[in-house]
């Protein structure tokens, strides 16, 4: 079972200054005591988003040590896994070292290499991170050959490829708490944008940055980054639907780390200019290859839409966002189980049992692995447990996250 946040949070608390008081932390955190003694005493199983951010700039930590493990691969103390090794080999070429052989030179192409990263952005999206690590390394090593080989054109062609595998394994790496390997993935990434045929490229790797910066705890840093390049887009690229969902993708990503900063009133009003904005894509020509472009649709935008009014106490107005959503065929899986997670956690919000055990349900249904290694999952079925109503279905939950005692 995953250590509880009060564990957590007491642990970092003590670590950080053998004395540091619980009264104390608060006066650092902004954040009362009453909140931290309850998480602490186990009272309270969860805490909003920009509580943790406070919490964690008053700890002097990042955010991903107060989340946990991220619900990529849970950390056992070991070293690093072959398959990690070789993640870290792939972004970071041994000095002096021959480059690596590709799989199939004789194969190897811009358009199948367009494939296997869409195909591996498909993985990443369905949260099958231990396969996406095996193949990973491989694809690095044929883009960055790629990138090497051939005419100007070709070269331009083989860095865009290299820098969405980067891209990808930034976000892996992200997912997996490896916060180092993500920052030098991501900076390859971008001198590989400036090198290539992809005049989006480097604004869609900024956006992956900024939620970088969001884990650090670096909100200004995000919200600056992805207002900046959202700016550049609309200057250069939005007349197109690719140019529009990159520039959609920034707002939102903007927009989520104005909120977490606890200015929800312009994170909703940025929210609500880029939902506007996806009623331009229907009135231009699709990307050729959607899969490579920033996840940007009414559908993704109301889900971080309910998804910050939970994070900010709102939800009433995270139920009535949900309420007949219809969700786009390209919506990722990954976007649909947060959006089941959240409805759950507003459901328990409101006192409603029944109602957050039924989107739990189901979200078990649709992502078990990814459920089973969520800290807010594992904290919401706590929540429930630890209530005065168990409906039917929840010992089946409490059980299954290792709750149920």
């Amino acid at each position: 079972m995953a250590e509880h946040l009060g564990d957590r949070l007491a642990r970092l608390r003590l670590r950080r200054m053998a004395d540091q008081t619980q009264e104390a932390l608060a006066e650092l955190s902004g954040v009362s005591v009453d909140v931290i003694k309850k998480l602490e005493q186990k009272r309270k199983h969860s805490a909003r988003l920009p509580t943790l951010h406070s919490l964690a700039k008053g700890l002097g930590v990042e955010l991903t040590a107060l989340l946990g493990d991220p619900p990529g691969v849970p950390s056992t103390g070991d070293v690093d896994p072959p398959q990690l090794v070789a993640l870290r080999r792939a972004v970071m070429p041994p000095m002096f070292a021959p480059p690596p052989e590709p799989s199939d030179t004789e194969r190897l192409t811009i358009p199948l290499m367009r494939r296997e990263l869409a195909d591996a952005w498909t993985i990443y999206h369905d949260a099958n991170f231990g396969r996406l690590m095996n193949a990973l390394p491989g694809i690095v090593n044929d883009a960055r050959f790629l990138a090497s080989i051939g005419t100007p054109e070709e070269k331009a062609a083989g860095q865009a490829a290299l820098g969405k595998a980067l891209q990808l394994a930034g976000h892996l790496a992200i997912r997996m708490g490896k916060v180092d390997l993500a920052l030098s993935a991501l900076d390859r990434a971008i001198v590989a944008a400036a090198q290539s045929s992809d005049p989006l490229l480097s604004s869609m790797i900024s956006n992956s940055v900024a939620w970088n910066y969001q884990r650090q705890n670096r909100l200004d840093d995000a919200t600056n980054l992805a207002i900046y390049a959202a700016d550049k887009v609309e200057r250069e690229r939005i007349e197109t639907a690719e140019g529009v969902r990159v520039w959609g993708g920034l707002v939102m990503s903007a927009a989520t780390s104005a909120a977490r900063s606890g200015d929800y009133d312009m994170a909703s009003d940025m929210m609500q200019t880029a939902e506007t904005a996806t009623k331009r894509l229907s009135q231009l020509p699709p990307p050729v290859d959607g899969k490579l472009v920033s996840v940007f649709s009414r559908s993704s935008v109301r889900i971080e839409r309910v998804r910050l009014a939970v994070q900010h106490e709102r939800p009433d107005e995270a139920l009535q966002l949900a309420k007949g959503m219809r969700l786009s065929s390209d919506t990722p899986p990954s976007w649909r189980t947060w959006l089941l997670l959240d409805v759950a956690r507003a459901h328990t919000d409101l006192g409603d049992a029944e109602g957050a055990v039924k989107a739990l349900t189901r979200l078990r249904e649709v992502a078990p692995a990814w459920m089973r290694h969520h800290t807010l999952a594992v904290a919401i079925v706590g929540d429930l447990w630890a209530g005065p109503a168990r409906p039917f279905g929840l010992r089946k939950l409490a059980e299954f996250l290792g709750v149920a005692s």
